[in-house]
């Protein structure tokens, strides 16, 4: 199919003769072969947004359609793969046109030149359905990846390969209804339809971050989804970079959509330098990086949203727990927003076109836990995170409010903490969690039965300091009683020893769940045995001077590997000084 372009506007065309094509099939523009997509359809001619840069285009040229949707290849050599918006690969683009990149440059998104060692799992004449497991391919190693039946395909095994093949080498025969089907371990999928599964299931285990601020108040599911907003300068994507290289999910797919480019090569330099607590390799040897930054054109933003959930939901397919970060979902609705302008749409708030929400929801809702296909009943999750930008920090905005109604866990980002240098400046005030009581029983047994107390009393110690703030502003700090001066004290423990958390510190960049139970329940000791002490007639000043005070100012810094005898030394050490000040000994 082949029409003419009778339209330019920007990264928008419009084409004439094009009455056989389908929406979102993917068509090559001019004689550059530049990729774009159908997004519109009135009669013969089609509204077609390019993913390359469109000038010098002009009337008359053609536009071939491929008949095929934007689609994505899945198989092995996804991991450390570093993809534009749609699934160009970076490194074999710069060997193609250096810095910059080329126009029209047809590239195949996995090496389909290099041979993979498959090991087989299944035998002649077993039965199969889509989804089974047919062998495994180490990829790295850390990622075992698993080759599965296509969507669609059920049969019995002919012949099944072992050895060593390219991606577009028979590894397999099914005999099938329809004859005998050859598989390869290279699949493709069209980015904007889910992928398959049996069941979607209630989250019910954390996906645990080494973020105290997150893990302990605002706890976010494993196949949960979470927002980050804040205005600029706040942390999102130092908090997404924590996320990234800490979270205990088994693959990471971040995707960088309209974010500075500075901000992917900070991903880019840190991640094969970091190193997995898992497993001692490279926090890159589980990770997809989807790059498509400011400088590149605005409508491939609007792709590399839906690349990277296409990756994540392969990954989980084979039973994986993956990791999506999105930086920024602000930047890709202001994508939508530029192709609907071009489109002459009826704008919607602040000129966001009125289907925000609707293609907010369609990503997010891709997340979750589900049961897969497959005769195993494996289970597999994505969880999303994204960060949303608003202008000034303005929470009412469209993209922030369409938010807010789709994801279940909110880490609010406040410019005043990260001006005093408090981060991960996350607002323990207006940020919230929808999981944390579904995930209570989970502490309970994981973690400790004291676990969610401790929650919940350093939550009210918080929220009881926002309202003695108040008066302290009115009226001073020598209005208040010495027990509210404790609990003033207190906060100021919970917010500066516990929260406060150093990403650039080896030792305090991660802390366990045993590690935060333990801080916690030092800091809140002190804190009861100090109303005690006060009951009994003692000095405010007297409580504060304690040496004590200073370890427990100190304990994040203490390593993993002794934490339950330094900390059984602080809780002694309370219980020690505070009884001797009772006894008004002297240190």
């Amino acid at each position: 199919m082949k029409g003419k372009i009778v339209k330019v506007s920007g990264p928008l065309i419009v084409a004439e003769g094009m009455s056989g094509v389908k929406m979102y099939d993917v068509v090559r523009v001019s004689s550059l072969g530049l990729i774009g997509e159908v997004i519109e359809l009135r009669g013969d001619k089609a509204s077609i947004q390019v993913y390359e840069e469109t000038s010098m285009l002009g009337p008359g040229e053609e536009v071939e359609s491929t008949d095929e949707p934007l689609s994505v290849e899945l198989g092995p050599g996804l991991i450390e793969s570093i993809f534009d918006g749609i699934q160009r690969p970076l490194p074999v683009l710069i060997e193609k046109s250096g810095d910059r990149i080329g126009r029209g440059i047809k590239v195949n998104s996995l090496d389909h030149e290099k041979k993979w060692n498959f090991i087989p799992l299944v035998k002649t004449g077993m039965e199969v359905t889509e989804g089974d497991i047919l062998g495994c391919v180490q990829e790295n190693e850390v990622v075992e990846h698993r080759i599965m039946v296509p969507p669609g395909i059920n049969g019995k095994v002919k012949k099944i390969e072992t050895g060593s093949f390219t991606l577009d080498e028979t590894i397999a025969v099914l005999i099938t209804s329809d004859g005998e089907k050859n598989l390869t371990m290279l699949q493709k999928w069209p980015v904007r339809i889910g992928r398959r599964y049996k069941e979607k299931l209630s989250p019910s285990t954390p996906l645990i971050t080494g973020q105290r601020v997150i893990d302990t108040l605002f706890p976010i599911a494993k196949g949960g989804v979470a927002a980050v907003p804040g205005p600029f300068g706040s942390g999102k994507t130092v908090v997404q970079h924590q996320l990234a290289k800490w979270a205990d999910a088994d693959i990471i797919v971040y995707v960088g959509c309209g974010e500075r480019g500075n901000e992917m090569t900070d991903v880019l330099n840190e991640f094969p330098h970091l190193r997995d607590p898992k497993t001692g390799e490279p926090l890159m040897k589980r990770t997809v990086l989807i790059a498509n930054t400011s400088d590149m054109p605005v409508a491939a933003r609007e792709a590399s949203i839906y690349t990277g959930i296409t990756i994540a939901e392969y990954f989980r397919d084979m039973g994986y727990n993956v990791a999506i970060m999105a930086d920024s979902t602000s930047r890709w609705a202001e994508a939508l927003r530029e192709m609907s302008g071009r489109l002459e749409e009826m704008p919607g708030e602040e000129g966001y076109p009125a289907y925000l929400s609707g293609r907010l929801a369609e990503f997010y809702e891709r997340a979750g836990i589900v049961k897969l296909l497959g005769s195993d009943n494996r289970v597999g999750s994505i969880t999303a995170i994204g960060a949303v930008s608003p202008p000034g920090g303005d929470m009412s905005e469209p993209v922030s409010q369409a938010t807010l109604r789709i994801v279940k866990v909110f880490w609010g980002l406040s410019s005043s903490l990260a001006y005093k240098r408090h981060f991960p400046a996350i607002d323990w005030l207006v940020s919230y969690s929808l999981y944390s009581d579904r995930l209570s029983e989970w502490y309970d047994r994981n973690v400790g039965p004291d676990w969610n107390n401790y929650r919940k009393e350093a939550m009210r110690i918080l929220q009881e300091e926002a309202r003695l703030d108040e008066i302290v502003r009115l009226v001073g700090i020598d209005a208040l009683s010495p027990k509210d001066r404790l609990t003033m004290e207190a906060a100021k423990s919970i917010r500066e020893d516990y929260l406060h958390q150093n990403a650039f510190h080896e030792v305090d960049t991660y802390a366990s769940l045993k590690k935060q139970n333990m801080m916690l329940r030092t800091i809140l000791n002190f804190y009861h045995m100090g109303l005690e002490a006060l009951d009994e007639g003692k000095s405010l000043d007297d409580i504060l001077s304690l040496p004590v005070k200073e370890a427990i100012g100190r304990s994040k810094y203490i390593e993993e590997i002794d934490i339950e005898e330094r900390f059984d030394k602080i809780d002694s050490d309370i219980k020690t000084q505070i009884s001797a000040l009772k006894a008004k000994e002297i240190f």
